[in-house]
């Protein structure tokens, strides 16, 4: 149990290690990586969403987003045009993604089956995530209203693929480092399911 607990808390620090050191640019560019919070937020859910203190994980996962979001806004010059009365439901978004990953945790497995529905569960998790947050950011921010729905709809979507796509790389950087543990460890695939 000791060696779960550890591995948990490796877990954990990685994925808020990443989420701190991704949060401030979303797309990416050639000096930075794109935000990996849809990802740890999934990944989360996936790997620590079934442990004792999982609640605390994913609030601690959120203030810490809204922590670095507060520091960039304020210290590093980021716009703050996102930050609206909409911002709070982003505590929707991001747990729609943790407990998509925490619904799936059983069910993986290092196999291709278990690797496919992996990623179908990234998919329709970032998904989810992207139309909350958006739906949320089109009702409450107040910028949009001379703008048709599917306006705004035809202007996001723009977006939609490629914030997917950035957490689906993630999972899969996270498949990876987890086969290797498994190889470096001996363990078979089955034995490497989620924490």
């Amino acid at each position: 149990m000791k060696i779960m607990q550890n591995k948990s808390l490796w877990i954990a620090a990685a994925l808020a290690s990443l989420m701190a050191i991704t949060r401030y640019n979303h797309f990416g560019s050639s000096a930075a990586l794109p935000d990996a919070s849809y990802a740890v937020f999934f990944l989360g859910g996936l790997f620590l969403g079934r442990m004792r203190g999982a609640p605390v994980v994913l609030a601690l996962l959120l203030l810490e987003a809204a922590l670095v979001d507060y520091y960039a806004i304020n210290f590093q010059g980021v716009s703050g045009w996102c930050v609206t009365s909409a911002y709070g439901f982003l505590v929707f978004a991001y747990s729609a993604l943790w407990f998509v990953g925490r619904w799936y945790a059983p069910r993986h497995a290092l196999t291709a089956r278990g690797l496919t529905g992996l990623f179908a569960a990234a998919v329709a998790a970032g998904s989810l995530a992207f139309v909350i947050a958006n739906v949320s950011f089109y009702l409450l921010a107040g910028y949009f209203g001379n703008m048709s729905v599917a306006e705004f709809a035809a202007r996001v979507s723009q977006y939609y693929g490629s914030y997917v796509a950035v957490a689906v790389i993630y999972v899969g950087c996270a498949v990876i480092a987890q086969m290797a543990y498994a190889a470096l460890t001996g363990k078979a695939a089955r034995d490497t399911e989620a924490v």
